[in-house]
């Protein structure tokens, strides 16, 4: 197994991996471990969720939904503290 060693960390960045760490019961050395493992070895999304649910539901076919006019928004009063 290789080693590495991080030179010149902030100390605020130290305690909260030190509160993680012991908040997941490992060592600090373990809980980094866990975080590059997580962040650098994870698939990241390339596409947007939208996509992603329009793929998954492709097969059963599509819904037309009638098309709906926007409106503009309505106006507030203008409201005032004592209200």
């Amino acid at each position: 197994m290789a080693s590495l060693t991080i030179r010149n960390m902030d100390e605020s960045l130290k305690a909260v991996l030190r509160m993680r760490a012991a908040e997941n019961g490992r060592s600090m050395e373990e809980e980094a471990r866990q975080i590059l493992k997580h962040f650098l070895l994870h698939k990241k999304r390339t596409t947007g969720i939208g996509t992603r649910i329009s793929k998954r539901f492709a097969a059963v076919g599509g819904v037309d939904l009638p098309e709906i006019p926007r409106r503009q928004p309505r106006q507030l009063n203008n409201p005032t503290m004592d209200d």
